[in-house]
């Protein structure tokens, strides 16, 4: 027996969604259906966050429940969804999606595509991305409220720079903050900004913000994910859905709303309202691109130098010992 679907018109072209019914979020009871057509309702912003990026999806082809698919290679696809070749940093190669339109999108969503993770670079200017990502993670005994007050410690930072963030909901308990750039610098002098930046708000900050890579020297702190801006790296895309049983958005927002926001209320069934009544609050982030060569010739200056990279990553130039400290300080002994 052939499974149901139905058939969405998408900027013209036919998507196909299966099994419609099926629930994909128990807590609210949304379906698939509901997460297609979630993404069409607020296609403007998406595909001005992942246009022309490659872009990782992580599916859940049977619901939130089931084990994640995170793929960088696009599965099979009809002709018009296009394809970007990326370099991992092991050297090996893919074909990621690079969307262009929003019923690509639409069509990963059948597939069972929670959240899309775009790189901070496109396809014109692949080594070169276009975005700084300050990516603020509640470590264990913070949450939002801490990752709120770093945000405007890093606000502080951008605001002495010069330069413009754009903050979101990470849809979890973390805050992201895009800044877009002029794309002359490689990932690894991009990388390079993160940490100079990251280290700042640590200064300005010490109680509630680290760099510390290691788990074990964090603390209760928020901690500014600097290697997010690495190769590779990526995050969840302005309004993904995230991976939760009620469903909730990443969600763009203004710096006013991010003073008193809550993060739960932005979810696949809030948002496509919010969305039709304000828009994109991030439109204009394409409006301008800022420089680094501030940020970079402060990291030439700081004697502290480079910080390790994940562990999937080859041994970088100048990188320091990627080993924890207290192993460290064990084999040292």
């Amino acid at each position: 027996m052939a499974s149901p679907y139905i058939e969405l018109d998408v900027g013209g072209r036919t998507v196909k969604v299966s099994n419609p019914d099926k629930v994909y979020f128990p807590g609210i009871g949304a379906t698939k259906r509901e997460l297609v057509e979630y993404y069409v309702s607020v296609g403007d912003g998406v595909l001005r966050a992942v246009r022309e990026r490659p872009t990782y999806i992580k599916r859940h082809p049977d619901g939130i429940e089931t084990e994640a698919i995170y793929q960088k290679r696009m599965p099979k696809h009809p002709d018009w969804i296009e394809t970007v070749n990326v370099r991992f940093p092991s050297g090996r190669t893919a074909d990621a999606f690079c969307p262009t339109e929003v019923a690509g999108i639409a069509w990963c969503a059948n597939l069972g595509t929670i959240d899309f993770h775009p790189w901070h670079s496109r396809r014109g200017t692949l080594d070169h991305p276009d975005e700084l990502r300050i990516d603020i993670d509640p470590q264990p005994g913070t949450g939002f409220d801490q990752a709120r007050k770093v945000a405007f410690a890093a606000k502080s930072v951008l605001d002495d720079l010069g330069m413009t963030g754009f903050p979101k909901t990470s849809g979890n308990r973390g805050i992201h903050v895009a800044i877009r750039l002029e794309p002359r610098w490689t990932f690894t002098e991009v990388r390079y900004a993160a940490i100079t930046f990251a280290r700042e708000v640590e200064r300005r900050v010490p109680d509630l913000a680290t760099t510390a890579w290691w788990k074990e020297e964090r603390g209760e702190r928020v901690f500014i994910d600097f290697n997010q801006n690495a190769r590779d790296r990526t995050i969840a895309s302005a309004y993904s859905v995230r991976a939760k049983p009620e469903a909730t958005v990443s969600a763009p927002v203004t710096w006013d709303e991010l003073s008193d926001c809550d993060p739960r209320d932005f979810d696949i069934r809030t948002m496509p309202e919010r969305f039709a009544k304000l828009g994109d609050v991030h439109q204009t982030i394409d409006d301008q691109s800022f420089s680094l060569e501030e940020l970079l010739r402060r990291y030439e200056e700081d004697d502290r130098g480079d910080m390790p990279y994940p562990p999937n990553y080859p041994k970088m130039p100048g990188e320091p010992k990627r080993v924890q400290p207290s192993k460290a300080r064990h084999d040292d002994e």
